[in-house]
C-alpha cells in the first residue's frame, strides 16, 4: 500500500480524539453553537444536508472518482452497555464484553459493504486500496452507537419490543490521498428504526435499519460528488 495512504490511517487516532472532544462539546449539535473553525483551519458549512460539514478555505471534491475506506472506528455510546444490562432481566439477555466487540466489528463490516455499493455499484466511484491524484480518502467512525435491543439473548427464546432501533453519530474525515491533507470533516446523527407502535427488535430489523441510515449518508456523498465533478465537466468518461 502506498506509504502516504499508511500515513493517513496512522495519524487516526490523534485527529479523531481531538474530533469527537469537539463534538462532545457541542451540546446536542445545534449549528449555531459549534465553532465556526476548527483546529486545523476547516471552516462550518452553511445549509448543508448534514448536521456540522467543516471544509478546508478553497478546497472542494472536485476531481475525484475514486474513494479509499479505511478501517471504521465503533464506538457505543458511554455506559450504553452497562445502562443496558442494568434493565434487562436474566443472564442470557445482557451485553458481554464480547458482544460489544461482535457487534462494533458488524457495525464496521457493514459501513463498507454499503458504502461500496452506493458510491461504487450505484455512483461509479471506485473503491480502491492505493493512493493516486484522483483518489479520496474516508477515514470513517461511528460513534455515539445505541442499540435498543442487541439481540445477544444465548437461550434463543427472548422477544424484545421497542418504540426505535437506537441511533448513531457519522464523524467522517475525507483526505486527498496522494497529499494526506484534510479536505473536510464531517458530523452527523441519525435515529435509528422509529416506528408508530412496538416492534420486535431483531439482528435482522438492526442490520436492515441501520443500513437504511448508511445508504443516507452514503447518497449524500455520491450526490456531491455527482455535483461538483458535473459542474467541472468531469463526466469520468
Amino acid at each position: 500500500m502506498n506509504s502516504k495512504l499508511t500515513q493517513v490511517k496512522a495519524c487516526r487516532s490523534t485527529l479523531l480524539t481531538l474530533g469527537l472532544v469537539a463534538l462532545l462539546s457541542a451540546p446536542a449539535m445545534a449549528k449555531d453553537k459549534l465553532p465556526e473553525t476548527t483546529h486545523d483551519g476547516l471552516q462550518l458549512q452553511k445549509d448543508t444536508k448534514l448536521a456540522a460539514v467543516y471544509l478546508q478555505p478553497g478546497e472542494t471534491l472536485e476531481g475525484y472518482d475514486k474513494v479509499s475506506i479505511t478501517d471504521v472506528y465503533v464506538a457505543f455510546k458511554k455506559n450504553w452497555q452497562r445502562n443496558y444490562n442494568q434493565t434487562t432481566m436474566g443472564l442470557d439477555g445482557r451485553v458481554s464484553d464480547k458482544d460489544v466487540e461482535v457487534i462494533k466489528q458488524r457495525v464496521a463490516k457493514e459501513f463498507k459493504v454499503v458504502f461500496t455499493k452506493e458510491l461504487q455499484d450505484k455512483g461509479g466511484y471506485e473503491v480502491v486500496d492505493n493512493a493516486a491524484k484522483d483518489v479520496l480518502v474516508l477515514r470513517p467512525a461511528i460513534i455515539n452507537l445505541v442499540v435498543t435491543a442487541p439481540d445477544v439473548s444465548r437461550a434463543g427464546m427472548s422477544r424484545t419490543f421497542v418504540a426505535s432501533t437506537g441511533e448513531a453519530t457519522l464523524y467522517l474525515e475525507l483526505y486527498d490521498s496522494l497529499t494526506s491533507d484534510i479536505i473536510a470533516r464531517v458530523i452527523d446523527a441519525k435515529a435509528m428504526g422509529h416506528y408508530g407502535m412496538a416492534h420486535m427488535g431483531s439482528r435482522v430489523s438492526n442490520k436492515a435499519d441501520f443500513d437504511r441510515v448508511l445508504v443516507k449518508w452514503a447518497d449524500i456523498l455520491r450526490s456531491h460528488l455527482d455535483e461538483v465533478n458535473a459542474a467541472a465537466g468531469n463526466t469520468g468518461e
